[in-house]
């Protein structure tokens, strides 16, 4: 029995003298492989995280693994050495894999992270799936420890499911769910940290930038499938037949997905919106804070987040605030009385609305007569911002007070409806009713 021999294998050691070199030698590993770890990180790591370019895509992920697979790399030296000198390597072999499925937990652990978690928060669903990803890893190393693997290889590699008109052996499915997975993983790692490097090239214009992201992760992804299934013996052919039952799919129940994605295409390659434009479409207006391939999120000024489908920014109109310049116009009605001198009034308002602060000096607010109202002058006060994601209500009430303080001042008055309240009597007085007499004269 393999475990039978592993305990017998263990029982010698112990018995051994030379028990004390593997010991000594797990122990120097140990040691060594974590100060040359910490050593490479702080004298070299540290100063490549920050730097542009491929050669630092890799450089978080591999100080992840650096421990353990230092300490690894020393036990096999250590196990080669004591084989030349003729002595036990048992408790060497045992501690080997050990550490190495320790930089493989790791690195998975790593990459999940990197990939799945959403703004730095890891969710329940990533936290159950390293604990399963551990169990499975560390089974797999109890049964290479205690001799079992060649046993179950043999019965995975002899055991057959009918799948259509072929036999497929269990290893080889379980091979292709391996390389499927670690192949994706990969790839979306890969367009990861690609897609941090492209948004933080500030030369590109930002719609380029995250459709260059957008696709090189799909054309990853892509590769990824497409090398796994290769890998694995499938014959890449039969994914005609997988394309034609897509194109009727889509042209029977995915119209819409379809056209939101190439919308969302479109969007981005014409530059047509950005993120950080105010636009309004149809009811919704507010800042543009993200622009993906299905649909784009829009935030309102209340902090309400709208999402809406890339269709609908194609088709229909929409306005945009900021896409040539970001200077807005705003205005504010009043009436003043017919008694107001306007050549006096006129400069007084302007002077008003541009001592407050978010309004621009150029060009300059500026006071006009719009029409000659029943209750008196109406005017128009207009004004420039230039931050109109900041809002728009803000400025408009500074503006109103600034210039409610500057009639006070002028003595001007504002005129305003008079009501004639009178009360009538609905009351019907009753009807009289006059008896003739008959004349009998």
């Amino acid at each position: 029995m393999p475990l039978q021999n592993l305990f017998t294998d263990l029982l010698d050691d112990i018995r051994d003298p030379g028990i004390m070199w593997q010991v000594g030698a797990i122990v120097v590993a140990a040691a060594l492989g974590w100060l040359l770890a910490r050593f490479i990180r702080k004298s070299y790591l540290s100063g490549r995280a920050g730097t542009e370019g491929v050669t630092a895509i890799g450089v978080a992920s591999f100080a992840h693994v650096l421990s353990p697979l230092l300490i690894a790399s020393l036990l096999w030296g250590a196990t080669y050495l004591l084989q030349r000198y003729h002595l036990n390597v048992h408790v060497l072999r045992i501690a080997m894999p050990v550490f190495a499925s320790l930089a493989v937990i790791r690195a998975a652990f790593y990459l999940m992270r990197r990939v799945f978690a959403r703004h730095g928060a890891v969710g329940s669903a990533i936290l159950t799936f390293e604990k399963i990803f551990a169990t499975v890893v560390w089974l797999a190393v109890a049964m290479y420890i205690t001799g079992l693997w060649p046993d179950i290889f043999g019965y995975l590699n002899t055991t057959t499911l009918p799948l259509g008109r072929h036999n497929v052996t269990l290893l080889a499915i379980g091979q292709a769910v391996v390389s499927v997975v670690v192949l994706l993983m990969l790839a979306l790692w890969a367009g990861a940290a690609l897609e941090e490097r492209l948004m933080g090239m500030q030369t590109l214009h930002t719609s380029l930038r995250v459709v260059m992201a957008r696709m090189s992760r799909a054309v990853l992804i892509l590769v990824a499938v497409l090398v796994s299934l290769s890998l694995v013996g499938i014959d890449l052919t039969v994914l005609s037949v997988f394309g034609g039952a897509l194109g009727v799919g889509l042209g029977l129940g995915l119209q819409k997905i379809a056209s939101n994605y190439v919308s969302g295409f479109v969007i981005l390659l014409e530059r047509s919106l950005s993120i950080g434009d105010i636009i309004s479409v149809d009811k919704f207006s507010g800042k543009v804070t993200h622009i993906n391939t299905r649909y784009t999120v829009l935030q309102g000024l209340d902090g309400v987040e709208t999402v809406l489908p890339n269709e609908m920014l194609i088709s229909g109109p929409v306005q945009n605030q900021s896409l040539s310049t970001s200077r807005v116009r705003l205005g504010t009605q009043l009436t003043v009385s017919y008694n107001s001198d306007l050549d006096l009034l006129f400069p007084q308002l302007e002077e008003a609305a541009s001592t407050v602060t978010r309004v621009l000096q150029d060009p300059p607010p500026n006071a006009v007569l719009r029409q000659f109202g029943p209750d008196g002058f109406d005017l128009d006060v207009g004004f420039w911002i230039d931050d109109p994601h900041n809002g728009r209500g803000g400025v408009v009430s500074d503006v109103n007070r600034a210039l409610w303080k500057a009639l006070r001042t002028a003595g001007v008055t504002l005129p305003h409806k008079f009501y004639d309240v009178r009360l009538q009597d609905l009351r019907t007085p009753p009807a009289t009713e006059e008896l003739s007499q008959p004349n009998t004269n």
